[in-house]
């Protein structure tokens, strides 16, 4: 594996502590891609409007990525970001943010992630005046699709390329869509996408059953996961939540609902978390934890970074690139 500066520094200077634990994570991964083994990232937290496509779209690119599991918001911020980029507003005093400061936001259509604002004309309504058209024709010719099948759709049509406002080779979801990298995207009706796609049910224009469901997404996974284990999957989570629990769930439903015995454990795990241990939280729990549910064996190499995943992960997929 080449070693660029990022690499060398990331070797000399992370020794101790969650900078250690990066390393060894990073090894890790690289250790089940020389063994053949494929990898699936999950994508949760607002990733995609931390710009996450400038390393992660390499990774796609590059192979060291074999499936997504991403959140809705995801899905779409990477192409909003790709579509309304200028448009986009950074509030670093967020936190000395009023109530009327956030409500005079509003009014100027910016809606605040943490310290960034997104524009919702140059971003929501560029996307929706053709992802509705992509949803209309395929139920006018009885065709169903995933969430992330229509955006596919969506960015391969060429329909949004006038509208570009970054270099291409940093929208993850390009990458994804040239591949055609499998994916799920659980709980995707609680994004701005999947809200006007069921607002448009509610007024009788779009059927419901035009978007594959997530029961749908828990079987497409599974049919994924029983075809490319003969070398083991590795999972790669960045933050909790949905993005991370519903992928990681379809061993231990594998086994013990569809009594499949002979299914393998995930052949690795990391997580990149900043949330603390607490009752009952998924997002908190130490790893060994998920041993007592059968999503993992007890020599799975597991590890857990506790950080900011907007720091961690690019340099993680730093050190697997070998920048």
């Amino acid at each position: 594996m080449s070693k660029g500066p990022v690499t060398e520094f990331i070797e000399k200077h992370f020794k101790h502590f969650n900078s250690a634990a990066l390393v060894d994570a990073a090894k890790g991964y690289q250790a089940q891609l020389d063994k053949g083994n494929k990898m699936l990232v999950t994508l949760a937290g607002a990733m995609s409007t931390a710009e996450i496509g400038k390393s992660f779209a390499e990774m796609i690119r590059q192979d060291k990525v074999q499936f997504i599991s991403c959140t809705g918001a995801n899905l779409e911020e990477d192409v909003m970001n790709l579509v309304a980029h200028t448009h986009y507003e950074r509030v670093p005093h967020y936190r000395d943010l009023t109530a009327q400061d956030e409500w005079d936001l509003l009014e100027r259509g910016l809606n605040r992630v943490t310290d960034t604002c997104i524009p919702e004309e140059e971003a929501f309504r560029r996307i929706q005046k053709h992802i509705v058209k992509i949803w209309k024709d395929a139920e006018a010719a009885g065709e169903r699709y995933f969430p992330h099948e229509y955006m596919y759709k969506l960015l391969l049509s060429g329909v949004m390329e006038e509208y570009y406002e970054i270099d291409l080779k940093d929208s993850w979801m390009y990458a994804a869509a040239e591949k055609n990298l499998p994916m799920v995207v659980p709980g995707w009706e609680d994004s701005t996408m999947g809200n006007i796609f069921a607002s448009y049910v509610m007024k009788g224009e779009l059927k419901a059953s035009t978007m594959k469901s997530g029961i749908e997404y828990m079987g497409f996974i599974a049919d994924w996961y029983t075809k490319n284990t003969d070398k083991g999957v590795g999972f790669f989570q960045i933050g909790g939540g949905i993005a991370g629990d519903f992928p990681i769930c379809v061993v231990p439903m594998l086994y013990q609902d569809m009594e499949m015995h002979d299914i393998p454990f995930w052949s690795y795990f990391c997580q990149i978390s900043d949330s603390t241990t607490s009752y009952g939280s998924y997002s908190g729990a130490v790893p060994n934890e998920k041993i007592t549910w059968g999503k993992l064996d007890k020599d799975t190499p597991k590890f857990i970074i506790e950080s900011d995943a907007t720091i961690v992960a690019p340099l993680v997929f730093a050190y697997l690139l070998g920048w």
